[in-house]
């Protein structure tokens, strides 16, 4: 029988405690964290309850008049819907109190930072893949946003 290598995983509970505090203050739905081989993945309880919620909303509007579909649809039709690239908090200007990055109305330029998403204390700038007109911003500042959420609509 071949040599098993058996290695102790040893959790550091106060890393997994701040883990869950900060999930519970940034309204995040999961968190991860990796230091070498080691990885911690926390995922809070609101996570699975958003789950549970959006299934049924999504069998609901098939059933409902053509209204709700037809404001679905609408963002998509206006143009390039920017979607967010990773979980984090949106933040529409560079800094507390300084002007928006842009509002609706502007003309962007292809590469031009729209806003900033915030995670793991990263701010992260959400660039316009094309250029365009902003046609609608569907995020508010300083709110969190999952993976994939639509953000901003260029025309």
């Amino acid at each position: 029988m071949p040599n098993k290598v058996s290695r102790k995983f040893d959790i550091d509970i106060d890393a997994v405690k701040k883990l869950a505090k900060l999930l519970d203050e940034t309204g995040l739905s999961e968190i991860e964290y990796a230091e070498g081989d080691c990885k911690i993945r926390c995922v809070g309880a609101k996570a699975h309850t958003v789950h549970q919620i959006a299934a049924p909303a999504a069998v609901a509007p098939v059933a409902a008049p053509a209204t709700p579909a037809a404001a679905e649809v609408k963002p998509a039709a206006a143009g390039t819907a920017v979607n967010s690239p990773m979980v984090g908090t949106v933040y529409m200007a560079p800094s507390p109190g300084a002007a928006a990055f842009i509002k609706v109305g502007d003309t962007v330029k292809q590469g031009d930072t729209l806003l900033i998403v915030e995670a793991m204390k990263v701010m992260n700038p959400i660039k316009a893949p094309k250029g365009g007109k902003i046609a609608e911003i569907l995020v508010e500042d300083g709110k969190p946003v999952e993976f994939g959420e639509p953000l901003v609509v260029i025309a």
